[in-house]
């Protein structure tokens, strides 16, 4: 982070420093959670849903926070008040501080951003933008999907005077969001992912999400880019939309986008293809991802890295090899006794479901030899779809058996209507099964799993699959990453 002192903060964020604050105090570092806060820190005491970040001032200072940016006083126990800048709001609060921190690197060391939008994606594609940006310099992106209104500003206090790049992860619920986020980090290369019905219940249907992913090319400035997937007509016709250049992507684009020949997966589900650039040169590429899905991906990171200048050769060779730098995304563990779990569950929604789907029956096809593997889709509900929730979950049931997935277990009364539809559609026994809890699910897997068998875990966030497929991961010794920490 840039150090800013109790004075500039109080004048960036219009705030009102307490009687206890000093003005030449100098902040080094940025927390939210009062356990992360550091010495010389500042601690942003927002309300959350679930607790409010006021009642941890004291917890933050003890852990050696300097100043707080909070709404109220509050006092320490022997009731002096706590050295703080108070706001209306604390989160707007963090983004002027973001925003200008944003802007003071773009004048002293020609900071490039780069914002990243969709309704799936956009964190395996920012992880995979920020390795081949690497390359060229000290390059911030988020952890995880840091991608709201507080996970904005959280990346970008992560920023120096040495960072040459910073990577934004965009992510929305409403109209409005992603043109605020923009306002923020001001990008001069924008990526539009994709248009589907992630969060359509908050957003009012997916019209309102394409007006609201396209909030990132309008932002963008005359002499920036945008980087729209052509192989989707929602973001294709986002060109109109913007001033600035426009670099499309995709695997049937036309000469002078970033394209994918010859696509191919391996039997372990990594795609690899020829990526051919706007200039002509052709590079192979040997995904570590699983799934053909990813090849969207990997054109979009390589779209924004030529757009800032990257050569292809070393495009080509940071997406070479690469897997998932990101929890939950595709995440695959081989256990001892030959059982592949596929940990997937971080986040769903009906375009991300299906494509996880066709790549777990791809992966239990019949090898060289003829030796197929069982499939197991163990699925959660995806939720925030709205109106359209019972129909979607239907679709997908009838998906896993017309793709052939040996066993589909439905956790959740949610997401029941999958189970519903798997039974019609002619998945009979126990083919299909229904479980109220993923504790059930677990059990039934422990006793039904065989050695070769492959499950896949997806569901969104809420549901919770991502941790029982962290369980089935390290059942009979396999081994698979740490827990995500929680608050």
């Amino acid at each position: 982070m840039i150090y800013l002192s109790t004075a500039e903060i109080a004048a960036i964020t219009g705030g009102r420093p307490t009687a206890t604050a000093l003005p030449e105090t100098e902040v080094r570092g940025v927390a939210t959670d009062s356990r992360e806060c550091a010495p010389g820190w500042l601690f942003v005491a927002k309300p959350g849903a679930a607790s409010d970040g006021h009642h941890f001032v004291p917890q933050a200072f003890a852990a050696g926070a300097v100043l707080a940016l909070a709404e109220r006083e509050t006092t320490a126990a022997d009731g002096t008040v706590h050295p703080a800048v108070i706001v209306p709001d604390a989160v707007l609060a963090m983004g002027k501080i973001a925003a200008h921190t944003v802007a003071r690197l773009r004048e002293t060391n020609a900071l490039r951003t780069v914002g990243i939008t969709g309704s799936a994606g956009k964190t395996t594609t920012k992880d995979l933008l920020a390795a081949i940006l690497a390359g060229t310099g000290e390059t911030v992106a988020p952890i995880g999907s840091y991608n709201g209104e507080v996970g904005v500003p959280l990346t970008v206090f992560k920023a120096t005077d040495q960072t040459r790049n910073l990577v934004v992860e965009m992510g929305a619920t409403g109209v409005g969001h992603i043109e605020y986020l923009a306002r923020m980090v001001r990008p001069e290369v924008g990526v539009v992912l994709c248009v589907g019905s992630a969060h359509a219940g908050e957003f009012g249907g997916t019209e309102n999400i394409a007006r609201a992913k396209g909030e990132l090319v309008e932002a963008l400035p005359e002499d920036g880019t945008a980087v729209l997937n052509l192989d989707d007509p929602a973001v294709a016709a986002m060109a109109s939309r913007t001033r600035a250049a426009v670099l499309g992507f995709g695997e049937q684009a036309p000469a002078g986008a970033v394209s994918a020949e010859d696509v191919e997966v391996d039997r372990d589900g990594h795609p690899h293809f020829t990526l051919r650039l706007p200039d002509g040169s052709a590079h192979p590429v040997r995904s570590g991802l699983i799934g053909r899905h990813h090849v969207t991906n990997l054109l979009a990171a390589a779209a924004a890295a030529y757009a800032l200048g990257v050569d292809g050769a070393a495009i080509a060779a940071a997406l070479t090899g690469r897997g998932p730098a990101s929890r939950w995304r595709m995440e695959r563990t081989d256990r001892p006794d030959s059982v592949t779990v596929i940990n997937d569950a971080y986040n769903a929604n009906p375009d991300s479901m299906r494509a996880a789907l066709r790549t777990l029956a791809e992966l239990g096809l019949p090898d060289g030899q003829g030796q197929a593997r069982r499939t197991w889709a163990v699925l959660g509900e995806m939720l925030e779809l709205g109106e359209d929730s019972v129909l979607e979950h239907d679709l997908l049931g009838r998906l896993a058996v017309r793709l052939n997935i040996k066993k589909l277990v439905v956790v959740g009364h949610g997401a029941k209507a999958a189970y519903n539809s798997a039974v019609l559609e002619g998945s009979w026994g126990d083919e299909a099964m229904f479980v109220e809890t993923a504790e059930e699910a677990e059990r039934l897997l422990n006793e039904r799993l065989r050695p070769g068998d492959i499950v896949l875990f997806k569901s969104s966030n809420g549901a919770g699959l991502r941790f029982l497929g962290d369980r089935l991961a390290t059942t009979a010794g396999g081994l698979a990453a740490g827990e995500e920490s929680v608050r």
